[in-house]
């Protein structure tokens, strides 16, 4: 499974997904569902954007976590 840390960077760096829209010029729906881990797919440039204003790696804002196996 790929996990959105959004909530979390977006923590740690004291912004708000208001102020994320706004900078990285993305809709403040689009960031909200990133920020919830709402959505099955990503556009490349929104993570190019977002990766560029908080000054990170897209491994600080996407992480595989590997899914459980089921023991059926």
């Amino acid at each position: 499974m790929i996990r959105i840390n959004l909530s979390k960077v977006l923590g740690e760096e004291r912004l708000t997904q208001a102020r994320l829209a706004r900078e990285t010029e993305i809709r403040p729906n689009t960031i909200s569902e990133l920020y919830h881990e709402l959505v099955d797919r990503v556009n490349l440039n929104h993570l190019d954007k977002i990766c560029e204003v908080l000054g990170c790696d897209l491994s600080d804002i996407l992480e595989y976590e590997p899914n459980e196996k089921s023991t059926d």
